[in-house]
């Protein structure tokens, strides 16, 4: 059965650690990096969703780097150029969760058809995945840039769908953002919450989860 259920997996935040941007942030301004990386992190989604609502794409690094000029102003952080530029370069490099390519290895032999889905361009995530050890294990990358708008648009997942050929009741968004899942949930997929930290809320909607986990792990044994 498993073999014609396709997983589409979040990127960022799901997969990859967006807080490995928190060291190199600790030598630049100091205590307030894990703060600084959240504000950051908050704010380049707020971006993504008022650009995919205004139909005025950019892509998503443009988003990142505008996010980036907004937190620096927001703690008053007047970081260089060349700072910035460092910053914006650990996105290209940063690390797995732990337990990812043990999941995706598992989850792979069961049969299940991975892909990897993303509001970022499929060229840096295709050098986000391979430096972080786990991009053969995808059949391929899916990003919503071929579609110039972003996450939680219904087109968004309709562009998965066709780009992975999988039927919406056989097919899973697997990821770590609430509005990711409802959004896909909205759009006649099933979907997996993440449930990274026992802190996380899921927003209080009509919309639930098909399944929540703590683990990609222990998604693998629920799925």
């Amino acid at each position: 059965m498993s073999k014609n259920i396709t997983l589409a997996f979040d990127v960022y935040g799901t997969l990859i650690d967006t807080n490995g941007v928190v060291y190199l942030l600790e030598t630049m301004v100091g205590d307030k990096a894990k703060s600084f990386s959240q504000t950051w992190r908050d704010q380049q989604l707020e971006y993504s969703f008022r650009r995919a609502a205004m139909i005025n794409y950019v892509s998503f690094a443009t988003c990142t780097a505008q996010a980036l000029d907004y937190t620096c102003t927001y703690y008053k952080a007047n970081l260089t150029q060349e700072q910035k530029n460092e910053l914006m370069a650990i996105y290209a490099v940063l690390p797995a969760f732990d337990e990812v390519k043990e999941a995706l290895v598992l989850l792979k032999e069961k049969g299940y058809r991975l892909f990897a889905f993303s509001n970022g361009q499929k060229s840096a995530v295709d050098k986000l995945l391979d430096n972080a050890g786990i991009k053969e294990l995808f059949l391929g990358i899916v990003s919503v840039d071929d579609i110039k708008t972003f996450k939680p648009s219904p087109g968004a997942y309709a562009h998965f769908l066709r780009a992975s050929e999988a039927k919406g009741d056989e097919a899973w968004l697997i990821s770590s953002n609430p509005f990711d899942v409802t959004g896909s949930i909205s759009s006649g997929m099933k979907s997996a919450w993440i449930q990274r930290s026992s802190e996380a809320i899921f927003d209080p909607w009509e919309i639930k989860p098909t399944i929540k986990v703590s683990s990609l792990l222990e998604l693998t044994q629920k799925i």
